[in-house]
């Protein structure tokens, strides 16, 4: 069958860039030769820039240099770039076994980076905040710290009025962290779980981009998002998916005719748990 045109927006909902050690820009010139149009930029996490937090002020040069990227990703793009910006949850680890904080430190190190992230999403530019857990087993103690740190993301979501973004555990049901989320006043569209399969409940899921799970996705009628995790690492080359695969997979939606999935993923979704209004940013 020849090749579908996309003549509409395309969004990978999550992946990084590296500027100085990866691909980059590059990356992006990739994405939008594919077809795609806009992207959420996650920063990277903190210490794979070379930043070893102190204190929750430290993370800023993470997040500047986030924003540099996008902005540059912009001049690319026939759309637009936003960033998420965050503490990942598996700094947890590497805070109390390697660095010999307690949990309640590492928390509350990791809370004081999320206030630092929440300014940027209350001033812009930034869309959503990015939090979770490890996705491994860890002892009670980091497990209630780091249930703790995703509460307070949830609380600076609602307050700055973005949403969150999620690293967590694999798995499909997600209710508790959903009520825990509103209970902190944040709508349960604005929970998006990250690396997610073709359904889940509570969150809204952005979906890893593999056919089967984009099959569920499609076939459930519910909102999702499409992302590829891209993690732009140069000692690992073929890590994830690279940052064609979105434009790909939703050429090979449209093949298997689900155009509204389409629509959902890429117009419907982003606007609902985003604000943001795919079409009107495609020039």
């Amino acid at each position: 069958m020849s090749d579908v045109e996309l003549d509409g927006p395309v969004l990978d909902d999550h992946l990084h860039l590296d500027p100085d050690r990866g691909r980059g820009i590059e990356a992006v010139k990739d994405f939008a030769r594919s077809g795609g149009t806009h992207l959420l930029v996650v920063n990277k996490p903190s210490w794979h820039l070379g930043v070893e937090a102190e204190t929750g002020e430290d993370f800023r040069a993470v997040f500047e240099r986030t924003i540099e990227v996008v902005e540059a990703a912009r001049g690319v793009l026939d759309g637009r770039a936003w960033p998420v910006l965050g503490v990942h949850p598996t700094l947890i680890s590497r805070l109390v076994d390697e660095r010999g904080f307690t949990a309640e430190a590492a928390r509350d190190l990791m809370q004081d980076g999320l206030a630092v992230a929440a300014e940027y999403a209350a001033d812009g530019p930034a869309i959503a905040l990015k939090s979770g857990r490890p996705h491994y087993d860890v002892d009670e103690d980091v497990w209630a710290a780091s249930n703790a740190v995703m509460r307070r993301a949830f609380e600076l979501g609602a307050e700055t009025g973005v949403a969150v973004q999620l690293h967590t555990e694999g798995g499909e049901d997600f209710e508790e962290v959903t009520e825990w989320a509103e209970e902190a006043g944040l709508p349960r569209r604005q929970v998006v779980k990250h690396y997610a399969a073709g359904r889940i409940q509570g969150p809204t899921p952005s979906v890893m981009s593999e056919k089967d799970r984009l099959e569920v996705a499609a076939e459930s009628g519910e909102p999702f998002l499409m992302e590829t995790d891209f993690v732009d690492d140069p000692d690992r080359p073929g890590a994830v998916m690279g940052p064609k695969t979105v434009p790909r997979r939703t050429k090979w939606l449209l093949r298997e005719g689900y155009e509204d999935a389409v629509q959902t993923a890429h117009v419907e979704t982003p606007s609902a748990v985003y604000g943001i209004d795919t079409r009107a940013t495609l020039e």
